[in-house]
Order: C-alpha cells, then structure tokens, then sequence
C-alpha cells in the first residue's frame, strides 16, 4: 500500500522550483513557518515495491523543479534505488513493508532520503565496503557514499532503523 502527504479528495500537487520558492518567501514575508517539502509512502518489501519507490521519487524530484535528465535527479533515483534494495534484501521482514521519506532543503540544496524497514538486528558498516571488481554485488553503499555528502543509519524504536543519506542536489 501506498500512503503519501496528499489526501484521497486532492489531486496529485504539482509544486515546481519556482512555486517552492514563492511559497518559502510568502511565508517568510507573513512570518508564518515554513516546512521544507517532504513526501514519503510505504511500499511492499519486494523487488516490485523497491521498483515502484524509486519511480515514485524520480516522479517527486520532477514535481520538485529537477527535469528527468539532471545530475540531481539521477543521483537522488540511484541512491533511492539502492537503498530500497538493501531494505528488500537484508531488512526484510515477514508481513513488514518498508517507508521511503524524501525531504528537500532549499536552503541548503539537499535532499534527504530516508528508507526505513524492520530489521533492527542488522546494523550497517560504518564506511561502505570494498568490492572485488569481479564481484557480482556489493557495489550499494559505495554509489551511495559515492553520490551523497553524508550517509549512515539510525535505529528506530520500537524496532527495525532508518537508513539516510543526504544528497546535494543544487540548481537546475
């Protein structure tokens, strides 16, 4: 199943670049608060939920204002990829999905990834591991630290962790 930040009677929210940017110096002018744009939706801890994760967020990094061919959107598509085959692969849990949350700073050209999945007893390695080129896997984490400014993993009560990574995205 898929849960996202818009509700059953709204449309999909098509926000660009620019609209984000009007929005933030509006709230600003009126002094209320504004929260950076941010969407997530749980997917099926499945080869097909990992596919349908990563296609969902290249469609958000579209709507964020990064057109299909940027560095931007690649990298955040690639991270999102492999981070949601991790979670399908050494994460999953019998009857457990896993929850994919993006979250762009304008402020500092970031976007956050965050894929969180059940599994609490497997704990990343603290720098990516090395890979033997004739390797079939093992590749993941080094295109994720590879692709992102920082990277690791937080432990989620009651169970299972998070798995961040915090992609530069700059202009477009």
């Amino acid at each position: 199943m898929l849960t996202g930040t818009t509700a059953p009677e709204e449309g999909p929210r098509r926000t660009t670049a620019a609209a984000a940017a009007a929005a933030a110096t509006a709230a600003a002018l009126d002094g209320t608060a504004h929260e950076p744009p941010s969407w997530s939706g749980q997917f099926a801890s499945s080869p097909r939920g990992a596919q349908l994760a990563r296609r969902l967020a290249v469609r958000r990094m579209e709507e964020w204002g990064h057109p299909p061919e940027s560095d931007a959107l690649c990298a955040v598509a690639l991270v999102v990829g492999e981070l949601a085959a991790n979670a399908v692969r050494h994460g999953r849990t019998p009857g457990r999905d896993f929850r994919l949350r993006l979250a762009l700073d304008t402020a500092s050209d970031l976007v956050r990834v965050e894929v969180t999945d059940a599994a609490s007893e497997k704990r990343l390695p603290p720098a990516p591991p090395t890979s033997c080129p004739e390797g079939e896997s093992g590749r993941g984490l080094l295109l994720v630290d590879a692709l992102s400014l920082r990277w690791g993993s937080t432990p989620r009560r009651p169970v299972g962790k998070t798995v961040w990574a915090e992609v530069p995205v700059g202009a477009t």
